[in-house]
């Protein structure tokens, strides 16, 4: 339980880092995809980088955090193999870490760094107006579907291919 914990705050640590390279270094409309529709609609694309070298700053960041989450995944089953982890053991492993991860997405990203710091709006300001006026988050009906389905349903077929082996 205490490895589980410790991998999902790893996985929150990893995405952090993910965001954080995405926007003030990358700065690559692209990767935005999960951005609330209303940002996107007026994103200006960035040609020219903060400073020297922080594109490829940003890329070496995102590659590292990609391979943290990556490792998670490995750390979680490989230890669910060596301890003889069952269907409901890998469930239960992978559903708290998505779990912690959601609940981290949603207070830290949404609104702490959407709604209250403005992060985002900081690299970005021509969303400053889409993005104001909102007390909590945004895209609330996706979140609750990945939290209650999404993540669920997937941590269950992943559970089911470790049992296979």
């Amino acid at each position: 339980m205490i490895l589980t914990v410790f991998l999902a705050l790893v996985f929150c640590a990893a995405i952090t880092l993910l965001l954080i390279s995405a926007i003030a270094f990358v700065q690559d409309t692209r990767l935005f995809s999960s951005a609330p529709k209303e940002a996107l609609a007026v994103l200006k694309p960035r040609n020219k980088e903060p400073f020297y070298g922080a594109r490829a700053m940003g890329w070496t960041i995102m590659v590292i955090s990609v391979l943290v989450i990556l490792g998670v995944g490995v750390i979680s089953i490989w230890d669910g193999f060596r301890s003889g982890y069952a269907f409901m053991d890998f469930f239960l492993r992978f559903v708290l870490i998505f779990t912690i991860y959601k609940a981290y997405d949603m207070i830290f990203f949404d609104w702490f760094l959407l709604c209250k710091f403005h992060f985002f709006q900081h690299y970005f300001p021509e969303t400053e107006c889409a993005l104001s006026g909102r007390k909590y988050g945004f895209n609330i009906k996706s979140q609750l579907l990945k939290l209650l389905v999404l993540f669920p349903g997937a941590s269950a077929l992943a559970a089911w291919i470790c049992t296979l082996f």
